[in-house]
């Protein structure tokens, strides 16, 4: 999964290297995108090319070829996003955790039915990290855990959030939605550039991202600097 912007610019490559055969110069995707600087097109692009959707050809000006564009888009729709269809499988998690707690699963039985959920790449739950990644695999998750809607896991990085039970290495749960209440557990996406595992605070018209960890500061930010991309609704974790 990629923020808004890098999805943004991608598309917007895809497009002008269909039309002329040529990517667009960093000008013009400042311009397409409404940037001010060209430093955010560098970060952007630089972005792109570790997730390995497109690769800067050396020696030559403007080169920049597409390897791949993401699973849920289809070239051929003009960049609308594919309907979310979660499948169903069968198996065995071990020890799920919860914010209520942790249930034990016993052996495999054939007859429960779980969700497919897709890992979305890494998540930081400490300094801001350029996420969410694309689509990377699925797991296993029983459907109790989730309730309706769309859903996707994160993989956890950092320990800002270790005093609500959420270690670096877990796994986490994520109901799709854009809005959310005090104190709920959120996935912030900032300046459409970096994503953030915190809890959230809203007060006089400001957002604050607080960690559950007194080593970390509390970090405010203007209403228009901060998106909700989904709340937190469970955790898994390995032993």
């Amino acid at each position: 999964m990629l923020t808004r912007k890098q999805h943004e610019l991608l598309m917007y490559i895809h497009e002008r290297m269909k039309e002329s055969g040529i990517p667009p110069s960093f000008d013009e995707m400042k311009d397409a995108l409404d940037l001010k600087s060209k430093s955010g097109i560098h970060r952007l692009i630089s972005a792109l090319e570790e997730r390995g959707f497109i690769r800067r050809l050396p020696n030559r000006a403007r080169a920049l070829e597409i390897i791949k564009l993401p699973d849920s888009m289809n070239p051929s729709l003009g960049g609308r996003k594919a309907k979310f269809e979660p499948s169903v499988i069968e198996g065995n998690l071990g020890k799920i955790a919860t914010p209520k707690g942790s249930v034990e699963t016993g052996g495999h039985d054939s007859s429960s039915q779980q969700v497919s959920v897709p890992v979305m790449g890494s998540i930081a739950a400490g300094t801001p990290i350029a996420a969410i990644q694309d689509h990377s695999h699925t797991i296993a998750v029983p459907p109790e855990m989730l309730g309706g809607g769309e859903h996707y896991a994160l993989e956890v990085k950092g320990d800002s959030m270790i005093d609500a039970g959420i270690f670096d290495g877990d796994t986490v749960l994520i109901h799709k939605q854009q809005t959310a209440g005090n104190g709920e557990i959120i996935v912030a996406l900032i300046d459409d550039e970096e994503a953030t595992l915190k809890r959230l605070r809203k007060k006089n018209g400001t957002i604050a991202l607080e960690a559950a960890n007194p080593a970390y500061e509390t970090r405010i930010f203007g209403p228009d600097r901060v998106v909700v991309q989904g709340k937190l609704v469970g955790l898994l974790r390995k032993y």
